[in-house]
């Protein structure tokens, strides 16, 4: 269990994994009374739910939290943290159902993003960074490799160390430059931009990352919204495009 979760089986919640074997039932969004009992029986927890809806297996719900996807019984009682698997379509349902949560999530970000654009664009990669992280660094620094395979590189903002960190207020001040690319180069060669204060999404990108139950950079979100996680040559993303 994460540390956030202690004390949790106190009060009858546990962790496992489901197998489940049959055709996947159509997702449907739990009506609104619905939401507000699981809510309510998941405030204990510490977690918020986004949004509820019925998952393929009979009589669970799937939970989508500002940490990620859980799953509960139909009354909100049991809570499963954990991952459920159909054999019959030999899948892991937590990451279809993600999926489609992501790729519903992904417009809200629209003009929010800093972008590196392939001059040739074939695809579109998502990448949740902190410039403080190495590999993140390493990523820019082969960014002419991923434009000249026709992959384009859109940046979201994930400080590592929460919304109070240094980096967090570092990364305020890279979006609210007035050139957002020229902060970027300058932070992911380990220094400083000058401060500079405005509206910025730093927060909603990072509480967004974490409802898609990311926690470290880079985290990588491709078309299908299946994410990557940690740092990909551009020949191994591009392979991963290719199959995906």
């Amino acid at each position: 269990m994460k540390n956030w979760f202690s004390g949790a089986l106190s009060i009858g919640v546990f962790s496992f994994s489901v197998a489940i074997s049959g055709s996947v039932i159509a997702q449907q969004t739990a009506d609104a009374p619905e939401l507000a009992d699981i809510s309510q029986s998941l405030a204990p927890l510490g977690l918020q739910v986004n949004a509820v809806a019925n998952s393929p297996m009979p009589g669970l719900l799937q939970v989508f939290t500002q940490r990620g996807l859980f799953f509960t019984s139909s009354d909100g009682r049991f809570f499963i943290e954990g991952n459920v698997y159909d054999l019959q379509q030999a899948e892991l349902v937590n990451d279809v159902q993600m999926r489609s949560y992501i790729n519903q999530q992904m417009p809200s970000l629209a003009g929010s993003y800093i972008e590196y654009k392939a001059k040739d664009e074939k695809h579109v990669v998502y990448a949740f960074t902190d410039p403080s992280c190495g590999y993140c660094q390493k990523l820019h620094n082969e960014m002419k490799d991923y434009n000249n395979a026709g992959i384009t590189i859109r940046y979201l903002a994930f400080p590592r160390g929460g919304l109070n960190s240094k980096t967090a207020l570092e990364m305020q001040h890279l979006w609210c430059a007035r050139d957002q690319r020229k902060a970027m180069d300058t932070a992911k060669d380990n220094k400083r931009n000058p401060p500079a204060m405005c509206e910025n999404p730093v927060k909603k990108h990072y509480e967004l990352g974490q409802s898609f139950g990311i926690n470290g950079t880079p985290a990588l979100i491709l078309a299908s919204g299946r994410i990557i996680p940690g740092y990909q040559p551009a020949a191994g993303l591009l392979n991963q495009l290719q199959a995906n």
